[in-house]
C-alpha cells in the first residue's frame, strides 16, 4: 500500500536529504569540540583512548575518552559514511537512513574511526571479487560494523606482538566484510523478516564462530562493564533539539503531517517496510522525531542515564523509524520487556535493562503482524534471551539484541502460524 497523500509533500533533492542527515554529525562535531575545550579535556588523548580500547560489550566511549571525544568520534564516522553514500550515489531510502543512524549511535560505544575501516575494505574486496558495484553491498557493510570490536580486540587485546597484532586485526576485519554479505542474505530466512536487525542476527552467528575459535586456543574475551552513570543536561538538551528538528523537517516537507500521522500506524513493519516509499519523507522524518523523543522520555522516566549505550539504543530506534518502527508496533514489545523486568526483579534504571528495552523493538513487526498480546509475549521472551546470550559471542557483536531478536522471531513465528492456520507456513 502506498499512501496517496505523500505526493503533496515538498520535493526534496538527494543533496537536500543528505544535508538533513548531515546535520547530526556536524552538530556532534561542533558540540564535541566545544565541550572538550570548555571542560579542559584533551580531545586528541580522548580519541586515542577510544581507538585503543578493546571496545567489547559494554564499553562506553563517554567514559573511555570523555564526552567531547565520544561525540567527535561519532561525528567523524557519520561524515565518513555520508561521504560514501554520496560517492556511490546511494538512494536515500528508509534502510539507508536506518543504517546511518545505527552506525551513528553505536559510535558512542563499540565503533571507532579505526576498527570499522577493515570491514569496509572487506566489503569493497567482496564487491570487486563478485564484479558488482560497491553500492550494492554498502548498506550491509555499514550494519556489519556490529563486529568492529573483534578488530579492536585482536589489535589491542595483547594476543600478539604489537606489529603483528595490527596485521591480524586488519585481516580479521577484511574477512568479516568479505563474508557478511552472502551470510546476511541467507539469515533473513530464519526469522522471515520479523527481526529488523537482520545483520545483528548474522553478526551474532559470525561472532559465535569467531569466539568459539578463540576459546579453542584458550583465548577468552573478558566481559567489561564500563558505563557512565551520570546524566548530562547538555546532552539531553541536545537530543531534544535534534528530535524537534526532525519533527520540524517532517512538517516542512509535508504540511499535513499532523493530520495524517495516524496512517503510519497501520503498517505492520515486517521487512521490507520502507516508510520513505510508502508514506513519503515528511511523515518519515516526523515519525523519527516522535520515536526519538518518546525513547528519550522513556529512559528518563525509568531513572536511566543517557550514556553511550543508551545513545546507541535511541538512535537505532530513530533510524528504524524510517524502516518499520512506529509507536503502535513498538509499544507492546516494550511493555513485554517491562513486565518481564517486574517478574524477574530487574533494576529498571540500569543501563543493561534500558538498552534491552530500547533494542527489543527490533521485533516490533511481530506485534504489528500478530497483535499486542503476542507482542507482549515476544518482548518478555526477548528479555530472557538477550540478558543471557552475550556469553555465546563473548560481547564482540554489538547488535546483541538483533541476535536475540532473530532467535525470538525464528522460534515464535512457526509456532504462532501453526496454531493460527492449523499447519506450518509453506
Amino acid at each position: 500500500m502506498v499512501f496517496a497523500n505523500k505526493i503533496e509533500e515538498r520535493d526534496l533533492h538527494k543533496e537536500q536529504k543528505l544535508l538533513i542527515l548531515a546535520v547530526f554529525p556536524i552538530v556532534f562535531l561542533v558540540f564535541g569540540v566545544i565541550y572538550a575545550l570548555t571542560h579542559g579535556s584533551n580531545l586528541a588523548q580522548g580519541l586515542e583512548n577510544i581507538i585503543k580500547s578493546p571496545t567489547t560489550l559494554i564499553t562506553d566511549f563517554m567514559v573511555v575518552g570523555g564526552i567531547g571525544a565520544a561525540f567527535v568520534n561519532s561525528a567523524l564516522i557519520g561524515l565518513y559514511n555520508l561521504y560514501l553514500l554520496k560517492r556511490y550515489k546511494m538512494r536515500i531510502n528508509g534502510l539507508l537512513i536506518a543504517a546511518f543512524f545505527t552506525v551513528l549511535g553505536f559510535s558512542f560505544f563499540g565503533k571507532n574511526i579505526l576498527n570499522i575501516l577493515p570491514i569496509y575494505l572487506g566489503g569493497y574486496l567482496y564487491a570487486r571479487y563478485q564484479q558488482i558495484p560497491m553500492k550494492n553491498v554498502l548498506l550491509v557493510i555499514m550494519f556489519s560494523t556490529a563486529l568492529a570490536p573483534i578488530v579492536s580486540f585482536i589489535t589491542f587485546g595483547g594476543l600478539f606482538e604489537e606489529g603483528f597484532s595490527y596485521l591480524m586485526g586488519l585481516l580479521t576485519g577484511i574477512s568479516i566484510g568479505f563474508i557478511i554479505v552472502p551470510l546476511s542474505a541467507h539469515m533473513i530466512r530464519f526469522h522471515d523478516g520479523y527481526n529488523l536487525y537482520n545483520i545483528g542476527f548474522t553478526a551474532g552467528i559470525v561472532g559465535t564462530v569467531i569466539t568459539s575459535a578463540l576459546r579453542s586456543f584458550d583465548v577468552e574475551i573478558a566481559s567489561v562493564n564500563i558505563i557512565s552513570d551520570q546524566n548530562n543536561p547538555m546532552i539531553i538538551g541536545l537530543l531534544v533539539v535534534l528530535f524537534l528538528y526532525l519533527m520540524g523537517m517532517g512538517l516542512y516537507t509535508n504540511k499535513d503531517v499532523l493530520k495524517i500521522y495516524k496512517t503510519i500506524l497501520s503498517f505492520r513493519g515486517r521487512t521490507i517496510t520502507d516508510f520513505t516509499s510508502l508514506v513519503g519523507y515528511g511523515l518519515t522524518f516526523f515519525n523519527m522525531g516522535i520515536l526519538g523523543m518518546a525513547s528519550l522520555i522513556f529512559v528518563l522516566l525509568l531513572g536511566g542515564t543517557v550514556n553511550g549505550p543508551v545513545m546507541a539504543g535511541i538512535f537505532t530506534i530513530v533510524g528504524f523509524a524510517a524502516f518499520g518502527k512506529q509507536p503502535k508496533n513498538c509499544l507492546p514489545i516494550v511493555l513485554g520487556v517491562l513486565m518481564a523486568g517486574i517478574f524477574f526483579g530487574y533494576d529498571f534504571s540500569s543501563t543493561t535493562f534500558i538498552i534491552s528495552a530500547l533494542f527489543s523493538t527490533t521485533i516490533a513487526p511481530i506485534a504489528g503482524a500478530y497483535g499486542p498480546v503476542i507482542g507482549v509475549i515476544a518482548g518478555m521472551l526477548h528479555l530472557t534471551l538477550v540478558t543471557n546470550i552475550g556469553i555465546i559471542h563473548g560481547g564482540i557483536n554489538l547488535y546483541n539484541n538483533g541476535f536475540s531478536g532473530g532467535l525470538v522471531a525464528g522460534f515464535m513465528i512457526p509456532i504462532i502460524d501453526a496454531f493460527k492456520r492449523g499447519s506450518p507456513r509453506s
